[in-house]
């Protein structure tokens, strides 16, 4: 096999992984409409009051388009919130657009419109509530005293400290009125009813899209703990809620055994299990003996690509873990410590990491290697990652680029971009974390 043939299949394994993983497929096999009674999970719910729409993610537009599809006249009137760019048409929920991965002022009013459309609710209503990962940005509601813009030094001090999406979702479930199980209480007494596509390790539901309703397991200290770990010192609005939260002067989020949960019933749709098995799938069909590593890679971009890196030397030389022409596959979600100025993401990153430790011994095997966000945007980019092979870095060279350079400035967008190896697949519609694609011809 050529790297040109490596690097098309490399392309049609991640294409098939999206295609597995869209939110038409996850919902029509949850959830089914007849007769009045919605089937959701496997539990039937019977249609004697008011049907809601709401939610927020990345892929929350599509779901919500989907669930008009399925549900038809059945709904009275929703409203779900996605990324920029991300909306599509849909005629009796509305879909309003916000920022990620900071919280803007449009999240702010979308937030306050589902309140007050959930206002009024009875027994016999039910709220279908859609929840992807970008859920805890485009839905921002501010506790008191806080304001939008502490809110967004927070996560954006948090974001480049390298921090995992637990421990940011921790903080911001102690600085909201909606997330960490509080959305329950806004809706009771009604029936919620959450489809939950995971972007999260682990698929905790109280951390996806920060938990809006589910129990929430961490606490003020947590989250205090949390920016004390980074050395972060926040605005002084955001301190002062933490510490009196931890004092227990100001109400914790609903935990584990509240009332509230009493009627709110959770159903995870997809996780990225969904989308390697289908990578595996194509691997195979394409004639790749294909080792999976694993559903759960976290860690720092960087040295996540370095470890690829050396798998590529020993499957060439040796042939473990897996004989060549091998495919070997991962996804999980990566962080990066953010010490430059340049644009990137932690997609980004790790491809370029990997062509910068491939290429720094001689006679690497033929072989590619590709680092994908499954939702299209890696990072504060328009990229979705980055598809690399062992000529990338002597590429750059040639064109007066320093590899080392963009990767300690964190540049890696406008390296890989200058290279001809950005991956752009535009919105997917779609958010189940990152996926790993290594080929060994």
């Amino acid at each position: 096999m050529t790297i040109a043939q490596l690097r098309q299949s490399a392309r049609q394994i991640w294409d098939a992984a999206l295609q597995r993983a869209n939110p038409s497929t996850c919902l029509r096999q949850n959830i089914h409409l007849q007769d009045r009674i919605l089937s959701v999970g496997g539990k039937e719910f019977a249609l004697g009051g008011r049907l809601f729409v709401i939610g927020a993610g990345k892929a929350s537009a599509r779901m919500a388009q989907v669930v008009e599809e399925i549900l038809g006249n059945e709904i009275t009137g929703g409203l779900v919130v996605t990324k920029y760019g991300h909306g599509v048409p849909v005629e009796r929920i509305e879909i309003a657009e916000a920022g990620h991965p900071l919280p803007d002022d449009a999240g702010v009013r979308a937030v306050e419109r589902t309140r007050e459309l959930l206002n009024g609710l009875t027994p016999n209503d039910i709220v279908l509530c859609l929840i992807s990962g970008g859920g805890s940005a485009l839905w921002p509601a501010p506790a008191e005293g806080i304001a939008l813009e502490a809110k967004q030094e927070v996560t954006s001090l948090l974001l480049r400290a390298g921090a995992t999406i637990r421990e940011l979702n921790a903080v911001r479930k102690h600085l909201s009125l909606i997330k960490g199980g509080q959305l329950a209480q806004w809706v009771a007494p009604a029936r919620v009813i959450s489809l939950v596509m995971s972007d999260v390790i682990g698929d905790p539901l109280d951390f996806i899209a920060s938990g809006p309703t589910s129990p929430d397991t961490t606490s003020f200290s947590d989250a205090l703990s949390i920016l004390n770990k980074y050395g972060i010192d926040g605005p002084h609005s955001v301190m002062a809620r933490l510490q009196s939260g931890a004092r227990g002067q100001v109400r914790e989020t609903p935990k584990p055994g509240d009332a509230v949960f009493k009627n709110v019933d959770n159903v995870i749709i997809a996780t990225n299990r969904l989308l390697i098995d289908a990578a595996r799938e194509k691997a195979e069909e394409l004639g790749f003996n294909t080792l999976i590593l694993g559903t759960e890679i976290e860690g720092e971009s960087k040295d996540i690509a370095r470890f690829f890196a050396a798998i590529t030397r020993e499957i060439g030389r040796t042939g473990n873990p897996v004989k060549a022409p091998a495919c070997v596959l991962a996804a999980g979600e990566t962080t990066v410590t953010v010490r430059g100025h340049g644009l990137g993401g932690r997609n980004q990153e790790m491809a370029l990491a990997w062509a910068i430790a491939i290429s720094s011994r001689p006679q690497a095997p033929t072989s590619c290697f590709a680092s994908v966000a499954t939702d299209g945007t890696d990072g504060p980019t328009s990229a979705a990652g980055g598809l690399v092979d062992p000529f990338t870095c002597s590429r750059a060279v040639e064109l007066g680029l320093m590899p080392l350079k963009y990767l300690r400035t964190n540049d890696s967008s406008n390296f890989l971009k200058s290279t001809g190896d950005l991956i752009v697949t535009g919105p997917t519609q779609t958010n189940l974390m990152d996926l790993q694609v290594l080929l060994v011809g």
